[in-house]
């Protein structure tokens, strides 16, 4: 639904640490006025009763695969794009191991050429960094995409980053930031190796986290932290998994003069070492989910701000390919559709607070990559915004969910809230699981 001139009315707006009642007037595609009451000027405008729900920025969420080009068996950008919007997601940064991978300046932009065509939410494109394209990473534009992502640890596709040498120039030689994945592949392989000798190619699931373990994650990502401070790099670590590694962060200084930043997922919060038994292969993930005192640590840094991100890493497989023996199942899973749900529900079980959901699915992405307008409810910027139902249970059934791949680690699971709008540029995009197809999405542009 596509109006120049949207209010919105008796809305509880969570904005930057404070909750409040009031207005939100919306004129082509930015907020022009937040206020305690608004009155409509004329009949044009098209008026939102939020009745007294919460409105939220729109979340952004800086790590998401939605398989295309070249994967599209799995998902693509418009029906990924889609169930993110119907999260509450508005804005997202997609991975670069597609195929062919986004490691040329050509194939990133026939990645946005796609995406301006058929995305549902603002859109930017991590660059990808390999053992022998640093010609191509220096000709990055920073001011038009969002970093360049390394893989320190081989996950899905062939980029794994393994020469010290080549890192340590690409860590010195640019100004983006720099967003990896930190496993030792090295521990990893000897890992696996042992469990190979012990049960053969069908190693029981619950051995993932002891494979891709904490030594894996601890070890690799303590060098690239190591690497960042040598050089001087703006780094950010993708996906945090253990306690451990918590403690290589800081919360001493305000988020937009760190240099060294980390995320955790939906799924290191949610789920432990002792859901495999029930889900098996649909909570595979690398980083592996681990133990319930990995996972409180997690929360903990969470909380405490040495870690600033909350993200999604949604990475869809169909279910034929997740039903395979352990050493053929992929690692990952589709969220967007349930992320910020998911966290709502950590909000009423005295987990955490709205403000701080907001803070770390909303403020603090656009704050660390500098994204322009958005993230925040704020005269003057992108009318991103969540309407969302705190006290409106449902629950996750096959016909209600909207990957392409058909299925979610959290069927069955009932939530207690409900996003029931979503705008994304000003104009109404969602509606209780109705969308608008108003293709409203923009590029992402970004202050540096």
């Amino acid at each position: 639904m596509k109006n120049k001139t949207v209010l919105i009315k008796n809305a509880k707006i969570v904005n930057e640490g404070t909750i409040f009642n009031g207005d939100i007037l919306i004129e082509n595609e930015y907020i022009k006025e937040i206020a305690h009451s608004i009155s409509a000027k004329s009949a044009d405008v098209h008026v939102f009763d939020a009745e007294n729900n919460y409105v939220l920025p729109g979340v952004i969420d800086d790590q998401v695969h939605f398989r295309e080009p070249g994967l599209t068996h799995k998902a693509n950008i418009e029906t990924e794009s889609k169930a993110a919007i119907a999260g509450g997601i508005t804005s997202f940064i997609e991975m670069p191991n597609t195929i062919p991978q986004a490691t040329s300046i050509e194939k990133l932009e026939e990645k946005f050429e796609i995406a301006s065509k058929t995305s549902h939410a603002n859109y930017s494109f991590m660059f990808g960094g390999t053992n022998d394209n640093l010609e191509e990473i220096l000709k990055v534009d920073a001011a038009k995409v969002a970093g360049l992502k390394l893989f320190l640890g081989s996950s899905t596709g062939d980029m794994l980053v393994d020469n010290p040498e080549v890192l340590e120039n690409i860590f010195s030689s640019t100004d983006l930031l720099i967003a990896v994945h930190c496993e030792d592949e090295a521990t990893i392989k000897r890992n696996l190796e042992q469990h190979l000798k012990q049960f053969g190619e069908d190693i029981p699931v619950e051995y993932h986290p002891i494979i891709r373990s904490e030594e894996a994650c601890y070890l690799s990502s303590s060098k690239a932290i190591e690497l960042a401070k040598k050089t001087g790099a703006r780094l950010h670590v993708f996906h945090l998994s253990t306690g451990k590694e918590t403690a290589l962060f800081t919360n001493k200084i305000p988020l937009k003069d760190k240099k060294i930043t980390a995320e955790v997922c939906i799924h290191h919060l949610w789920f432990s070492d002792e859901d495999y038994n029930k889900k098996g292969a649909l909570i595979k993930w690398n980083p592996a989910v681990k133990t319930k005192k990995d996972r409180e640590q997690l929360w903990n840094a969470l909380l405490d701000n040495r870690i600033d991100v909350i993200a999604t890493d949604h990475a869809p497989h169909t279910l034929e390919e997740k039903e395979n023996i352990y050493t053929k199942a992929p690692s990952g899973g589709p969220l967007v559709q349930h992320g910020l749900v998911a966290m709502l529900e950590a909000y009423h079980n005295g987990k955490i607070s709205l403000e701080k959901i907001v803070e770390k699915m909303c403020h603090n992405p656009s704050i660390l990559f500098q994204i322009e307008k958005r993230g925040f409810i704020k005269k003057g910027y992108f009318a991103d915004l969540v309407i969302v139902n705190t006290n409106n249970p449902w629950t996750v059934k096959k016909e209600n969910i909207l990957y392409k791949c058909g299925w979610s680690p959290f069927e069955d699971n009932t939530f207690k809230s409900r996003i029931t709008h979503t705008f994304v540029n000003g104009s109404l995009a969602y509606k209780n699981f109705k969308f608008y197809n108003v293709k409203t999405a923009k590029r992402l542009t970004f202050n540096r």
